[in-house]
């Protein structure tokens, strides 16, 4: 359908098929000729059409929307036209005030876009857009309707001013803001504190809409005013750490007036309920109280609180608030969190209080601590019976509020102590009694475990809570007996299995053995014990430690011990005059309060019975729990995390537990490890943890053990052997890749955790040559399928890692280039493959193509950086693997559009250090690319350089400073040929021939660098500096434009300024790229960008708009 000679009646059958259709097709149709209006020449007119003669608020909502678009555009209209369209939508609006709501904002949006980018533009010595008030004080001076559209412009302008457009330049925004905020903000607040007093001085009514409608808008522009970005930090709303409004030092005078506060505290009770809502029935209107309670503590310390008069009601106004809170949990539960961090920062703050007033905290915060409990607890029934949202699936929610409660919970922990362990035990009995009840009713069970995984829960964060607040011996006492019946729960729960097991218990478990490994296990207990030197005397009181020596009967000793261990930390020492070795048991006067209390219950003395405990869980969970993804990711996760300090380690795999899984890791003992078809290809994931995990309690002891080694692989080899059998015959395609998948995430969990050198040349004369190829075999076959290309991929790339120098081999063995060239094999292998599937939908292209070529380039980069392979080589001997996959990654590379390499943040952060590594050492290679290639590279170079993120933008200023360099020295060494250096000539002749038939390439490159350095926030200065010193001594007849062009721009007072600006940048700079002479351009270009910025921040510098120099 042709755009051209469309009618009204057909735009409005488009505008309802956009904004009303069901049917997909029809509103991509229109999306689509409706797009073409904003590109056409007939779009002004057609859009006024639609609003004078549209019968329909979809049709003026169109105009309006392709308006914006229109004005927003990045080459704009001209200054005359936008004036025309301002003028023309004011007289719009103020002729047709009864506009429908969303129209009329659509309009107002667009004021306000054209206010705000034509700023600083003048017309016959005029700033022509500043003149927005004046004309929306016409509108205040007529009926109620036109007083809320002028109303309605203010506040659209002002959060249009205040909103940052990243497309556009930072500093060219925050002039304009800054400028604004100057000019004219506190006039448009006090307007509206004004009109806000007029409105109060009336009646108000319920019945009166438009009155309701005025003061809602007043508010809003009121709100928008103070939530304006005074300085310049963008900060986030949702960040609730920086809420201190900035204003600048001349509003202060409106905020000391007494009746400014008391105008809102007045509109508040003066207003209908329906706007004031009294008693916060309200969603919105409960949310801000509770966060405008959190910024009390935020704004004043406590020490300030508890001495103002009436802070003992007002601090027990805010504990029954949030008890109250707490009970109806079903209410807004996102506003728990600022009740929470209001409590959190107060409890926190009191060790720092020196007054004499009391804070009343140990009075209140046990009651918050126990409201929240007693609130979780009695959820669980409504939630289950109801069929409601259960809190405990929103995991991250829980984790942050418990995280907030723990140190609540640590004032008067005594008291919270108490509780929680009679409604542990009271809840226990009762499973029990439901366990063992001859008429089991499975809803009640559920109830239980529902209420039990909250208690583990509550158990685990106020054990983990020791680490963040002061504890005591009393306290590790408590969480001993807290702990204990933990551990007690979990003995019951597994002696069910296989028949029964819940989810939410088993995930609540876990949690608690992650606080509690964090809190009094290996490491942690070393830190947090006070271990002191050995006194010289047999037995004797040092103030700490209490010396026993005791023959033969051991546990008489443990019986003094345990008498003794509410007092001191007992250090025992036995020897049996029969024996000559000595035991040592050694409880700390801080950790040692805990095992001392589980010892007796649960016969756990020390970290080492805890970690047999822990391994136990682990392996109980990975047999018998393996269809639950959430039990399993979270026991690995664990595994996980006990595996990396080496301290633990040397005593886990001392344990039977950990002996068993090293010695059977097959599916028959862990069926998350099968292949079942029960099980999706994305369960498989885990697996790479869990192999990470073993292999470091493998290395423990494994040291040059190539038999151990060999045991260990046996499962996989078995694996790989049936694939092997599987393709030599008429194979099962199904099976073949699912083992195959599973074997690639085994692998990379094995080949990540073995940073040695020793191990990893085990694990590649394991895989070499014979395993390998059935890789390759998969990726020829399935290159079309994800599922399976993506971890044989990951595990190449992981392989091709030199971390710790693990791949640097012997001297005598070729094992570094056999690697690269069976990558180079893989990588030419997918790439080929992958340029068959032609043209993907968006929604196709980066799962089945862009995101594996991604992983190709991380890989290529590892074995391009590594330094284990003499790249050399290859030409040398005539091997063309090399070569080969430098000619993949190029093709691949020109199969990807230059947006998809910014808009996919893995693609651009693994392509970019890639083209990095490339130009660093194989420039060779990219003089050698055809013209229409290099011209590729250089655009994504050159759009890569204003990229956000910095990996990119720092990568592409290194490519373009090694680019420029080698030309650079090309260039000095032009004069002085000799016979060594023929043959480096000819690339670098390539390379500025290209140069010099696209002289734009490098100039418009530098023109951006410039720009970043000038106008933009520029967060890599050192690396930007780098390739502009080269582009300058390529290109000093442009930079010398620029310079001028930049210097006429701006008023005759400021040029002599500027001049002298670039002048100190070039001073003491020579005609070289030397690290000498670099650095000083880097000392230089400091101090440039801070004397600019300086020079062209007053009022009278012109638009950085107009100076953008990539124009």
């Amino acid at each position: 359908m042709a755009l051209r000679g469309q009618s009204l009646a057909e735009l409005e059958v488009l505008c309802n098929h956009l904004y009303e259709g069901t049917d997909l097709a029809q509103r991509m149709q229109a999306e689509k000729v409706l797009l073409e209006l904003i590109n056409s020449p007939e779009c002004l007119s057609q859009c006024q059409l639609l609003l004078e003669q549209g019968t329909t608020s979809y049709a003026q909502l169109l105009a309006a929307t392709c308006l914006s678009k229109l004005v927003s555009r990045a080459s704009p209209l001209p200054v005359e036209q936008r004036i025309d369209i301002r003028n023309y939508i004011l007289n719009y609006v103020a002729s047709q005030p009864k506009l429908a709501p969303f129209v009329m904002q659509a309009l107002v949006q667009v004021i306000a876009k054209i206010t705000k980018l034509g700023w600083f533009e003048v017309l016959k010595d005029q700033l022509i857009f500043r003149d927005i008030t004046a004309d929306v004080k016409k509108f205040l001076q007529g009926t109620v309707d036109h007083y809320i559209i002028g109303v309605m412009i203010l506040s659209e302008l002002t959060q249009e001013m205040n909103l940052v457009d990243y497309s556009r330049p930072s500093a060219k925004h925050r002039k304009i803001a800054t400028s604004f905020r100057d000019t004219s903000l506190k006039d448009i607040l006090m307007l509206a504190c004004s009109l806000l007093k007029e409105l109060l001085a009336k009646p108000l009514t319920i019945q009166d809409q438009q009155q309701e409608s005025l003061a809602m808008h007043l508010l809003k522009l009121v709100l928008n005013c103070l939530n304006f970005d005074f300085i310049g930090n963008s900060a986030d709303e949702s960040a609730d750490d920086l809420c201190t409004v900035q204003i600048p030092t001349n509003w202060r005078t409106i905020f000391l007036e007494p009746g400014t506060l008391d105008l809102f505290f007045d509109l508040y009770h003066s207003l209908p309920p329906m706007l004031s809502q009294l008693g916060l029935s309200d969603p919105g209107t409960y949310h801000e109280f509770c966060r405008f309670l959190a910024r009390l503590k935020t704004n004043y310390q406590l020490g300030e609180l508890v001495m103002v008069k009436d802070y003992p009601e007002v601090i027990r106004l805010i504990a029954n608030f949030t008890i109250t809170s707490l009970q109806h949990w079903e209410f807004a539960p996102n506003s728990v969190h600022y009740l929470l961090t209001l409590w959190q920062r107060m409890v926190a703050s009191v060790p720092f209080v020196k007054t004499a007033e009391p804070h009343l905290l140990d009075t209140y915060a046990p009651e918050i601590t126990k409201a929240y409990i007693t609130s979780r607890l009695d959820c669980v029934p409504v939630v289950i019976r109801d069929g409601l949202e259960d809190p405990l699936d929103d995991t991250a929610t829980v984790f942050q509020q418990l995280e907030q409660l723990c140190t609540v919970s640590r004032c008067e922990y005594e008291k919270t102590c108490t509780l929680l362990v009679q409604l542990f035990d009271q809840n226990a009995q009762n499973y029990q009694k439901l366990l063992h009840s001859s008429s089991r009713n499975p809803l009640e069970i559920t109830v239980q475990e529902g209420r039990l995984a909250w208690l583990v829960y509550f158990v685990g964060t106020f054990v983990g809570g020791r680490l963040t607040y002061t504890s005591t011996d009393e306290h590790d006492a408590m969480d001993g007996e807290l702990s204990c019946r933990v551990f007690q729960l979990i003995s019951l729960m597994d002696a069910q299995l296989p028949q029964s097991s819940n989810e939410k218990v088993e995930l609540a478990i876990l949690w608690f053995l992650d606080q509690f490994r964090k809190t009094y296990v290996g490491d942690q207990l070393q830190h947090t014990s006070k271990v002191l030197q050995e006194s010289q005397v047999g037995i004797g009181f040092s103030g700490v430690w209490i010396y026993l020596v005791l023959m033969k009967n051991f546990n008489i000793c443990c019986k003094i011990l345990f008498l003794l261990r509410q007092h001191v930390a007992v250090k025992l020492y036995m020897q049996d005059k029969n024996v000559t070795s000595r035991t040592w048991l050694v409880l700390s006067g801080t950790t040692g309060m805990v095992y001392a209390r589980m010892s007796e219950v649960l016969g756990i003395t020390d970290d080492n019975h805890v970690l047999e405990t822990f391994m136990t869980k682990i392996v109980t969970n990975l047999k018998y729990r393996g269809r639950c993804e959430s039990v399993i990711l979270r026991t690995l996760q664990f595994l996980n995390d006990l595996s990396v300090g080496y301290s633990l380690l040397k005593k886990l795999v001392k344990i039977e537990a950990v002996k068993f899984m090293l010695q059977n890791h097959t599916s028959k003992h862990f069926p998350f490890l099968g292949i079942s078809d029960n099980y999706s290809l994305s369960d498989l994931r885990c697996r790479t943890m869990f192999y990470t995990a073993l292999t470091r309690l493998l290395m423990v002891d494994l040291g040059e053990d190539e038999d151990e080694f060999e045991n260990f692989m046996l499962p996989l080899t078995v694996s790989f052997e049936s694939v092997t059998q599987i393709f030599n015959s008429s194979f099962e395609q199904e099976e073949a890749k699912r083992m195959l998948i599973g074997l690639a995430r085994d692998l990379r969990g094995i080949a990540f955790a073995l940073n040695t050198k020793t191990s990893y040349t085990m694990l590649f004369d394991w895989i070499y040559p014979a395993y390998i190829s059935v890789l390759q075999r998969a990726i020829e076959l399935w290159y079309q399928e994800p599922a399976c290309t993506t971890p044989i991929l990951k595990l190449m790339a992981e392989f091709m890692q030199n971390r710790s120098q693990r791949l640097n081999f012997d001297v005598s063995s070729p094992n570094g280039i056999l690697l690269f060239r069976e990558a180079s094999k893989m990588i030419c292998t997918y790439g080929n493959q992958i340029l068959s599937l032609g043209t993907l939908s968006k929604d196709q292209v980066y799962p089945l193509k862009l995101k594996g070529i991604s992983i190709c380039y991380s890989a290529l980069k590892s074995a391009l950086c590594g330094n284990y392979v003499s790249f050399g080589v290859f030409k040398l001997y005539g091997d063309n693997h090399f070569d080969n996959v430098l000619q993949a990654f190029v093709k691949m590379l020109l199969s990807v559009s230059h947006s998809d390499l910014l808009q996919y943040r893995k693609l651009s952060q693994s392509y970019y250090p890639l083209l990095e590594c490339v130009t660093q050492d194989h420039m060779s290679f990219i003089t050698s690319l055809e013209p229409r290639v290099l011209i590729y590279i250089l655009t994504s170079i050159s759009e890569g350089l204003t990229a956000i993120d910095t990996i990119v933008s720092s990568s592409c200023c290194a490519s373009l400073d090694y680019i420029v360099t080698y030309l650079f020295k090309h260039i000095a060494k032009e004069g002085k040929k000799t016979l060594r250096c023929r043959e480096i000539s000819q690339d670098g002749q390539r390379l500025f021939n290209f140069m010099q038939q696209n002289p734009e390439v490098l100039q418009q490159m530098m023109s951006i660098l410039m720009n970043t350095i000038i106008f933009e926030d520029c967060r890599n200065q050192w690396s930007v500096s780098r390739p502009l010193l080269g582009l300058i001594l390529l290109n000093e007849k442009y930079f010398s434009e620029l310079r001028a062009t930049l210097i006429n721009s701006q008023p005759d007072s400021k040029r002599e300024v500027l001049d002298q600006c670039f002048r100190n940048l070039m001073e003491g700079v020579e005609q070289n790229l030397l690290v000498k002479n670099r650095d000083r351009f880097t000392q230089n270009m400091s101090v440039f960008r801070r004397d600019m910025a300086e020079a062209l921040r007053s009022e009278g510098a012109s638009d950085p708009g107009s100076l953008d120099m990539m124009s």
